[in-house]
């Protein structure tokens, strides 16, 4: 019988529309962590490209499909299909299961170039097939071991309504087989992060029930010499797998405490390992938070600059009059030979998308995911409620390219916003603030009713629900990118040549921050000093 070759369209546009992203950041929140027993897991996607947010619908596939897709260096993959694949919104699929990622790299000398699975395509793949996140590991296990894992390491967290999982994964190296993986799930009344570093040290050999593991974690890494038995120390991944410099534990590190001292401020974790003293002790991969988080505090969670610690990016010089957390890559420089490095804060410019999911195992599945997704920088985006049960996405959503600035995109409009904050960041973002709190306050507002109409219509009406919930999510979508549209002109009007409108428009002066021109003054004073004439009475 012939063989049915399906090409996914979808593959391909993730192969290029996910440039390698510079750095990414993860939050994970078990269900009994939460106000209303919600399970949560963030992702801000890090990179300099313009993401296209894809529907994809559910399937039934013939038993001699596959897919066929082309990789960056031309090869050509084939992946064997399943009977039937799920309808994904985004990163998260119909039954309530949601996947994130951040990048270690680990040793680049196990990437696997010529394997027929990167990261991102693993992701989508185990999305379309799976209906829990234990399934969802076990999953990606399967296809690594069929079409072997062509990425570097990847920290991935999965979420279902009832539990989130965190696991970790490394390729074997040019022609090798499958990948060296482990996945914990996160206790109950815990929560965990990650930002771009292996964090997964010693785990459990025998509790299937909260530890998975292909069967070569440890004997690979004893075969590449990474780990000695003899030695008399566990096994750690993290130490086997991913070398850590004082430098990425900076970049890395500093993300994960920040969400810990923020989250548990009783721990009173030190800064010290995240900024490379050398004998510092590791932060703990899971903690109990001080209090339940809500969905809007694990939002806030996700908007941070270190405000509030000695790392606070909008203080200092380096944040220039206005106070703008903002640093221009690259984020590591060198003068006299000495380098040197900016902070790297949770909240980001290259920022492509950021999202919240939320999964909630009282409501049908179509009701109880929301997607809660926003475009840009974390800290100046606005999420909107995405149901995982819907069947179209905001045309805005999937429009744009980097070549070309368009009102007509999504990206390009929350990006403007954000860069021409810039220019007099204190005040702007304020203004910014003021709109993205509005509008929130709306979709938390709206969202009991509109649940509780969408799950009466549930009982009756399945399809009539599943519209009523995709016109809610597409309407307010594009109302919000127009009410950001409306924010950018207003922010041209109200900060034009150096003033500050009042509210009757009159423009007015507003100078510089004290503390700015007095760093000024103890570098060029004598250059802005006026003279003084001594006055002669003499007649």
């Amino acid at each position: 019988m012939k063989r049915r070759i399906i090409q996914s369209a979808f593959m391909l546009l993730l192969l290029f529309a996910f440039n390698r992203t510079e750095a990414c950041t993860n939050i994970l929140v078990s269900k009994g962590a939460t106000t209303d027993g919600s399970v949560i897991i963030t992702y801000s996607c890090d990179g300099e490209f313009l993401p296209h947010l894809r529907y994809t619908p559910a399937k039934d596939h013939a038993p001699d499909e596959y897919l066929e897709y082309k990789d960056r260096n031309g090869h050509i993959h084939r992946i064997k299909q399943v009977a039937h694949t799920y309808a994904v919104v985004g990163l998260m699929n119909e039954h309530q299961v949601s996947f994130a990622e951040t990048t270690f790299d680990g040793r680049p000398e196990l990437q696997n170039p010529d394997a027929a699975l990167h990261y991102w395509t693993l992701m989508n793949l185990t999305l379309q097939r799976a209906r829990t996140a234990r399934e969802a590991v076990e999953v990606i296990g399967k296809l690594v071991e069929e079409g072997g894992y062509a990425s570097t390491g990847e920290s991935f967290s999965i979420a279902d309504p009832k539990e989130v999982w965190y696991m970790e994964i490394q390729g074997t190296g040019p022609g090798g087989k499958g990948a060296v993986w482990v996945a914990l799930r996160v206790p109950d009344g815990y929560i965990s992060a990650h930002a771009n570093m292996s964090r997964i040290g010693e785990f459990p050999l025998n509790d299937p029930d909260h530890c998975l593991y292909s069967p070569n974690v440890i004997s690979f890494a004893v075969k590449k010499g990474y780990y000695n038995k003899k030695s008399g120390k566990p096994f750690r991944f993290n130490e086997a797998y991913d070398v850590v410099t004082p430098g990425k534990r900076r970049y890395c590190a500093s993300r994960v405490w920040s969400i810990f001292r923020r989250s548990a401020p009783s721990l009173n974790l030190s800064p010290d390992f995240c900024r490379g003293v050398q004998d510092a002790k590791p932060y703990p991969l899971f903690i109990k938070p001080d209090k339940k988080l809500s969905v809007r505090d694990v939002m806030s969670l996700m908007r941070d600059h270190y405000e509030g610690t000695p790392y606070d990016m909008t203080k200092g010089v380096d944040a220039g009059p206005f106070h703008t957390p903002n640093r221009w890559r690259p984020i590591t420089w060198t003068v006299d030979s000495v380098e040197y490095a900016w902070e790297r804060p949770i909240s980001t410019q290259q920022a492509a998308f950021t999202f919240v999911s939320q999964a909630r195992d009282w409501l049908p599945d179509p009701i109880g995911g929301v997607y809660w997704y926003g475009l840009d920088d974390s800290y100046t985006t606005c999420y909107v409620p995405l149901y995982c049960g819907i069947t179209d996405i905001p045309k805005s959503f999937a429009t744009g390219n980097m070549h070309e600035f368009s009102w007509n995109s999504a990206w390009w409009v929350f990006n403007f916003v954000a860069n021409y904050a810039n220019i007099k960041y204190s005040y702007m973002i304020k203004d910014i603030q003021k709109v993205q709190k509005e509008l929130e306050d709306d979709f938390f507002a709206y969202q009991p009713a509109i649940e509780k109409a969408a799950t009466e219509l549930m009982k009756t009406d399945p399809e009539t629900a599943i519209r009523f919930l995709t016109d809610y999510s597409v309407s307010h979508g594009e109302e919000v990118v127009d009410r950001w549209k409306q924010l950018g002109y207003d922010l041209i009007r109200k900060y034009n040549d150096g003033y500050v409108q009042d509210d009757k428009g009159r423009p007015r002066s507003v100078g510089y921050p004290e503390d700015w021109l007095r760093d000024v003054l103890k570098i060029r004073g004598d250059h802005f000093k006026l003279p003084v004439w001594e006055r002669n009475d003499e007649r």
